[in-house]
């Protein structure tokens, strides 16, 4: 790591240390990488918000979280919390539990707010899944970043990334480590919430919120592709796709949670 920002505890560091460990020569064995920006990311605690176009788009950004000093803490599943030696380690390193059935909202927020309040920086992909977009743009957005950005006062960091999809495609059942791949991350400024503070978080607030991180995530990517992105944002429920698990509709296996952080 580069610097070290956060209030980690020593069992924290031993855990990501280990984490790190394993991940880190898995990730520069599987490709090259070059990280842009990575100076804006915030000394304090932070939202950080990446497209999200393969299922290792976690390991990508995460890696690139680590390597500056910034352990990632993400969103997972409360089930996997219950096993005795999974559970430990994502206790651990602090992951946050999600139960999608809602009655460990509060629980969720409340360790998001701890990360935060040590400086940490907690990983969320707004859209909730893989996105739809046939042409792998991001697509309409979820609005839980945006209500923990504005519960907590805490920056959102938007973040693009693309090469990941071409070692492991989207829904791919194998690696294509050659010729050797390379990806690319891009660190944004800070998306400027301000305009909603004082309002109260309804639908009309949130979506709105989540509008703006969503066109500074695609202002990113737009970037790193030297490509104009879609005048409409891919919208699942208008081409009768769920917002979860996998696209069956693209010939793939039946549905399952990609298994990504999501909010």
């Amino acid at each position: 790591m580069t610097r070290a920002t956060t209030a980690e505890s020593a069992g924290e560091r031993v855990a990501f240390a280990i984490a790190g460990a394993v991940v880190r020569p898995l990730m520069n064995a599987l490709m090259g990488r070059k990280w842009l920006g990575t100076e804006k990311l915030p000394d304090g605690g932070f939202i950080a918000c990446p497209n999200h176009c393969t299922e290792i788009d976690p390991l990508v950004v995460g890696h690139m979280l680590y390597n500056n000093g910034r352990p990632p803490h993400f969103l997972a599943k409360a089930g996997l919390f219950k096993p005795p030696v999974v559970g430990q380690i994502m206790r651990s390193t602090k992951q946050i539990p999600v139960d999608r059935s809602g009655t460990g909202a509060g629980q969720s927020l409340e360790v998001a707010r701890e990360v935060l309040g040590d400086g940490g920086a907690i990983l969320i992909y707004p859209e909730g899944t893989l996105t739809r977009d046939p042409d792998l743009w991001p697509m309409k957005g979820h609005t839980g970043a945006a209500r923990l950005a504005l519960k907590t006062g805490a920056p959102v960091v938007p973040i693009a990334h693309w090469g990941a999809q071409e070692v492991f495609p989207r829904y791919a059942k194998r690696f294509h480590v050659w010729p050797r791949k390379r990806v690319r991350v891009l660190v944004g400024d800070p998306v400027d919430l301000t305009e909603f503070e004082g309002r109260p978080l309804d639908k009309t607030t949130l979506l709105a919120a989540t509008e703006k991180i969503m066109d500074a995530i695609t202002a990113l990517l737009a970037e790193l592709r030297g490509e104009q992105p879609p005048a409409e944002r891919w919208d699942p429920s208008a081409h009768q796709q769920t917002r979860h698990g996998r696209d069956v509709a693209r010939g793939t296996e039946s549905p399952a949670n990609d298994g990504g952080a999501s909010a």
